[in-house]
């Protein structure tokens, strides 16, 4: 029992350093699946090697891999249950030991536990404890045992990176399994040399103090030249993988949905989904504010037009974004909705959502904004459970707007604005200093002096926006769809200083769930301190005359010459046409830097010199315990003395091959007399000898008895000579592939 204890300790802390590597990794995965996943890798992998062990070695690999198969499948079976993804079982398998790398470092932190999110995870794990395992049982390397989950540790804190908070105890518990594997697996060998005289145990523990004290000097030294700058990093970021890799982004037609509005203005009937509004927030009086549904955040404008530019990470059911400091005193919205019509990979749905059931998408946690990777399709249908911002009202006259690197992209402007819309934005900053007077005076001048149609032409570059605001009435100017009052709000709102943005969406009719073309809208928002962003209506009450510009400003005639294009162009915005196979939603990556791909390549070609000597380790086991116990007697000797033969050529000194057995006896006794005065002399093979003499001449007279004695000599001087070989050279014994060679030439 005491023995059986005693072996189980090595693969018990293996498999706790695993399971350490797996509960750090699942710091950055939502929910209690992933952990449970990564731990039963661990535990399993091990198991398996510890539970084989009497197996033939070239039959454990095959073994684990079929069961690393099975578990796999139960891990992507109950991955894509959790995460409610579809599909045949071979496609989600291939796909997430395709994309599986990716989509980790790609997707929205918290992960949730999807095939493609834990499936490389849990192959990594099982493939590491399987290398320890086999390591540490049958080659009895518990130094080179560890290496295997100390590499997949390394790689696991570096894809962790800053995402998750520091837990001081997982690599205290990590190191301490590692030290309580290796004190163990040197246990029990104290026995294994012959008893010391009293001159060769004064002589050990003196060069046993003397290494001692020269790896504590240099211990004491490396800390005191290293130890400051070390000191120095503890309180940085860790470096974040993430930023090298390059995120999904849209294309095209989602990138700018703002040139959508004049196609679905032009057809108002248009059933583009259907929508049923549930929970607090969706009762009469809360619906006409709270029941808006976003499509699209515009964040960036270049002079010409305004893009999404969002970072679109893979997402599971439960969504993280922009929520509001007392957002859990927020009443949540439930949106039930069923696609129609309208198609592109923008997947419209109230703000700020913060969970989606029924279908498989990317978010953006900037915008609070979802996009789908495979388009939307008629019939598609899922749930949204959002928590609408609330805004104080009473904090807005006296809010102020932030400032800041990450506030620029909001007041930026690509190009030069033209000089009247410049002259516009100051004259309605004079004499209103808060930013909210600022932009309620934009708000006014826009709803009191402009007439919303339908027909208007798409565009909002410079001069689509300089005919608007100043291009003669009975010319087209001065009218225009939500698309130019959105766009000019925000554009002038910049000019003055306040960080702005265009929102696409729809504003369902009351009583109705089809949402319609007519019900396309797009509105500005401004970002203010401790408030986020507030929404602005700069469109004309119905029924109201527009008061003419030139009543309250007087523009130069000259420049207020008309846009490039005054008609839309049906063909600019599509509203019913099935999307392109060609276009992406969620576009591959464009590049990696050279400094991810050394660092993958790195890792990789780690994990394939573990494996390789892993392998070569294992066929040098099986191949020595085919030659001392495996077949007949004399079979058994001959194998003994092929193995005292390899050790002779791996030690350097190989045996001259015009020498008789006992002339190569003789010969191993003197190389093994290294380092005088310490070890006592080496095993003898005087008897090993004799009996490949007794084999040679007379097969039939060899027994069983004399090939244990064979096995059991040759293994000593084996294993003393191996001993007796610097440090390096016997890290490197049991992983040099060339008696594997030499056997198969003999």
């Amino acid at each position: 029992m005491t023995r059986w204890l005693r072996g189980s300790i090595v693969p018990l802390a293996l498999a706790g350093m695993l399971a350490v590597a797996g509960l750090a990794m699942s710091r950055i995965y939502a929910g209690d699946l992933a952990p449970r996943l990564f731990l039963g890798a661990a535990v399993g992998s091990v198991a398996v090697s510890v539970a084989a062990r009497r197996l033939p070695s070239w039959a454990v690999g095959p073994l684990s891999v079929v069961l690393l198969a099975g578990y796999t499948l139960l891990a992507v079976r109950l991955s894509a249950a959790s995460g409610q993804i579809h599909g045949p079982l071979p496609k989600l398998i291939t796909d997430a030991l395709r994309n599986g790398i990716p989509r980790v470092l790609t997707a929205m932190i918290p992960i949730e536990a999807q095939p493609d999110t834990v499936g490389v995870p849990v192959v990594a794990t099982w493939l590491a404890g399987l290398a320890a395992a086999e390591l540490a049982v049958r080659a009895r390397r518990v130094l080179l045992a560890c290496s295997p989950p100390t590499l997949l540790y390394a790689i696991v804190l570096y894809v962790v990176g800053p995402n998750a908070n520091a837990r001081l105890w997982q690599p205290m518990c990590f190191a301490g399994l590692a030290a309580l594997a290796l004190a163990a697996g040197t246990r029990g060998r104290r026995d294994a040399s012959p008893d010391l005289t009293a001159a060769q145990l004064t002589a050990l523990r003196l060069r046993i103090a003397m290494g001692t004290a020269t790896g504590l000097a240099v211990t004491v030294g490396l800390v005191a030249a290293v130890g400051p700058t070390v000191a120095a990093e503890v309180h940085q970021r860790p470096s974040d993988p993430r930023q090298y890799v390059t995120p999904p982004r849209l294309e095209a037609l989602d990138e700018n949905p703002l040139v959508r509005l004049s196609g679905w203005a032009l057809n108002p009937d248009q059933r583009l989904f259907d929508v049923r509004l549930s929970g607090p927030a969706a009762n009469k009086e809360a619906a006409p504010d709270k029941a808006v549904i976003r499509l699209a955040v515009l964040n960036d404008y270049d002079g010409v037009t305004w893009r999404v530019g969002a970072t679109y990470r893979s997402a599971g059911r439960v969504l993280t974004g922009p929520h509001p400091a007392d957002s859990h005193q927020t009443p949540t919205l439930t949106q039930q909705i069923t696609i129609a019509d309208l198609d592109g990979r923008l997947v419209p749905s109230a703000a700020v959502p913060e969970r989606i059931d029924g279908a498989r998408v990317a978010f953006d946690e900037a915008s609070g904004t979802i996009a789908m990777p495979d388009g939307l399709r008629p019939g598609l249908r899922y749930e949204v459970v959002s928590r609408p911002p609330r805004t104080e009202g009473n904090l807005l006259p006296t809010a102020d707007v932030p400032a800041g690197p990450a506030i620029a992209r909001f007041v930026t402007l690509g190009g030069a604005a033209p000089a009247q819309v410049r002259r516009l934005g100051e004259k309605l900053a004079e004499g209103n200093g808060a930013p909210f007077a600022r932009a309620q005076a934009i708000e006014q001048f826009l709803s009191e002096h402009y007439k919303l149609v339908a027909d208007a032409p798409s565009g909002h570059a410079y001069p689509n926006l300089n005919f608007f605001l100043f291009g003669p009435t009975n010319g087209g100017g001065q009218r225009g769809t939500s698309e130019q009052f959105a766009a000019a709000f925000a554009v002038l709102g910049r000019l003055v200083g306040l960080p702005t943005r265009v929102v696409v969406g729809f504003r369902p009719r009351p009583g109705s769930t089809a949402v319609r073309g007519a019900d396309a809208v797009a509105w500005p928002e401004v970002l203010f301190d401790n408030l986020g962003w507030v929404a602005f209506n700069p469109l004309p009450q119905p029924n109201t005359q527009p008061r003419p510009v030139e009543d309250d400003f007087k523009p130069k005639p000259e420049t207020s010459s008309p846009p490039p294009s005054i008609a839309p162009t049906p063909t600019s915005a599509p509203t019913s046409a099935p999307p392109s196979h060609s276009a992406r939603a969620v576009a591959p990556a464009a590049g990696t830097p050279a400094g991810t791909i050394a660092a993958a390549a790195t890792a990789g070609l780690f994990l394939v010199v573990t494996l390789g000597v892993s392998l070569v380790a294992l066929l040098r086991r099986s191949q020595r315990r085919r030659r001392l116990y495996d077949g007949d007697p004399p079979r058994r000797i001959v194998g003994a003395w092929l193995e005292v033969l390899d050790a002779l050529r791996l030690a350097g000194r190989p045996a001259p091959h015009h020498l008789a057995a006992t002339e190569v006896a003789a010969h191993a006794a003197r190389i093994a007399d290294w380092p005088p005065g310490i070890r006592p002399a080496a095993p003898g093979l005087d008897d090993l000898a004799g009996l490949v003499n007794v084999v040679t001449f007379a097969p039939d007279g060899a027994t069983a008895a004399q090939a244990d004695q064979a096995a059991a000599q040759a293994a000593g001087y084996v294993e003393d000579l191996r001993a007796r070989r610097p440090w390096w050279r016997r890290v490197l014994w049991s992983a040099d592939p060339r008696p594997v060679w030499w056997a198969r030439r003999r």
